[in-house]
Formats: structure tokens, C-alpha cells, sequence
């Protein structure tokens, strides 16, 4: 089965394509990568879903290498709404 493994970055992307054996694992592919140390993630997602090492594979999925977040999602959205509402409106 052809699996998509892709790591990304701010404004680039990376993707490997790998053959597997059907019931092949997410460690697996990162193997077939050459990406199972990978020191820049995290964790890891299949279409977006966390994923373990162990998450069975299917023909055509995506594995994807996830970083951690360099800012709270909430922190940056509560700052947002400060600096719009410091700001007069037209």
C-alpha cells in the first residue's frame, strides 16, 4: 500500500511517498521515511487525527509529523482582540 508521509515548516513542506506491507503502522512509515527521530516534532497525525506509532495504516493515507505550537491559540487570539480595540474606527 503507497502511504504519504509530510513534515512541515513555516511556508515549505516536505513529502515522501513509501510501499508498505498491508497493516503496516505509523512507526513503520516513519521508517520507510527515514523520519522515526525526527528531533522538530512532536507527535504525529493520520488526515489530521493523532496518531500513535502503533495506529494501523491504510492504502493512501497521510502521515503527518506534527511540531509543537510556538503560541497558545488562545493567548494569540485574546491579544488580537486587544490591539482591535485600542484601535479607533474609521
Amino acid at each position: 500500500m503507497r502511504i504519504e508521509v509530510i513534515r512541515a515548516w513555516p511556508r515549505r513542506f516536505e513529502s515522501v511517498w513509501v510501499e508498505l506491507p498491508a497493516g503496516a503502522t505509523v512507526s513503520q512509515a516513519l521508517d520507510a521515511a527515514g523520519w522515526q527521530g525526527d528531533a522538530g516534532s512532536v507527535a504525529c497525525a493520520v488526515f489530521g487525527v493523532r496518531a500513535t506509532g502503533d495506529t494501523a495504516l491504510h492504502d493512501g493515507d497521510r502521515v503527518e509529523l506534527l511540531r509543537p505550537l510556538l503560541a497558545d491559540p488562545k493567548d494569540a487570539r485574546r491579544r488580537r482582540a486587544e490591539s482591535t480595540k485600542t484601535k479607533p474606527r474609521p
